[in-house]
């Protein structure tokens, strides 16, 4: 492609996604216009964090001038996918009892379901009794007006194991599941989404510290899903999780996977080159281009801008960075 036509291109591409940008703010969702009382109630009291929300998102998918066309090309298909609101389904089909030494409790598996998607799309996580009431006292803390009409199933003193108790709060959780992710602040918070993700990915990046590098990524591989389901509004929010799925690929001598997954997180990143881990993906990226024998000079001098731009600081590799994720 001769120059005239490559500017023309990313012209057409900016114009593009200029268009569904202005779309994307001036139209409202069907969803917003529906939203449930108790949430419309509390927007100008969570003023704040709606505005915070749209400014990351934003920043996250801005195009600038420095963008190469494949760049702009990955920014648009993003712009598009954020026009498109998905929506998860709750079930809780089947229990399971636990004894363990002196403790005995219920774990309730979880299915998460995108609306009008197939069974490949499900997440399948399990919860007890406590986690769920971990969550609610923890959302009471920013989110009671919101919650102040929701019933919460009480731990009964006697007969948590009776199929009629299981069964009842199956039900209840699930609906009180729905009517968490119906109420936009609370689904967007980091409380809910932990609640999903966070003990699957503690044990990912538990077993990635010990070496077992073929457990960690099987787990990455199954929350990865959900996590960026959960977090569309922000992509960046991801970008560990897919440096850690970079680093499991790696050391398990599969750089075309470490790569393809490489180039996902960079795409999160080619506005936000002061995160911390984009320096190291890049370091990484060369790495693993110069080994698949693909093209570096351009991740080389990305990584030559950004020292130039950048004051010379102590950075750790991308394994390093991955081992303290989740670290207590």
């Amino acid at each position: 492609m001769d120059q005239d036509s490559h500017c023309t291109a990313e012209r057409e591409l900016l114009e593009a996604v200029s268009r569904i940008t202005t779309s994307s703010t001036t139209s409202p969702s069907d969803e917003e216009e529906n939203q449930p009382k108790a949430e419309i109630s509390c927007q100008v009291r969570k003023e704040n964090p709606e505005k915070d929300d749209m400014q990351d998102s934003s920043a996250t998918l801005s195009p600038n001038s420095s963008m190469t066309t494949k760049e702009l090309q990955e920014y648009w298909r993003n712009e598009k996918r954020q026009c498109k609101q998905i929506k998860l389904l709750f079930e809780i089909p089947s229990t399971r009892i636990v004894e363990h030494h002196l403790s005995k409790y219920v774990m309730y598996k979880i299915i998460i379901l995108q609306t009008g998607s197939f069974d490949s799309n499900k997440s399948v996580i399990e919860r007890r009794y406590s986690d769920f009431e971990k969550l609610h006292r923890n959302l009471l803390e920013e989110f009671s007006e919101e919650l102040e009409d929701v019933t919460f199933p009480k731990k009964s003193l006697t007969g948590n194991f009776t199929e009629e108790i299981i069964n009842e709060r199956k039900l209840a959780f699930k609906d009180y599941l729905r009517l968490l992710y119906s109420m936009k602040y609370i689904r967007r918070s980091k409380k809910f989404i932990d609640f999903l993700t966070r003990p699957e990915l503690q044990e990912a990046y538990g077993c990635l510290r010990g070496g077992q590098y073929t457990k960690a990524l099987e787990i990455l591989l199954e929350v990865i899903g959900l996590q960026e389901r959960l977090t569309r509004g922000n992509p960046v929010a991801i970008v560990p999780t897919l440096c850690a799925i970079v680093v499991c690929h790696k050391d398990l001598e599969n750089p075309a996977s470490a790569f393809e997954y490489g180039e996902k997180a960079l795409a999160r990143l080619c506005v936000h080159t002061s995160h911390r881990y984009y320096m190291p993906l890049l370091e990484t990226m060369i790495t693993l281009a110069y080994e698949l024998g693909k093209d570096f000079l351009s991740l080389q001098e990305k990584l030559e801008e950004w020292k130039t731009k950048k004051d010379p600081v102590r950075v750790f590799t991308l394994k390093e960075l991955a081992v303290r994720e989740y670290v207590r």
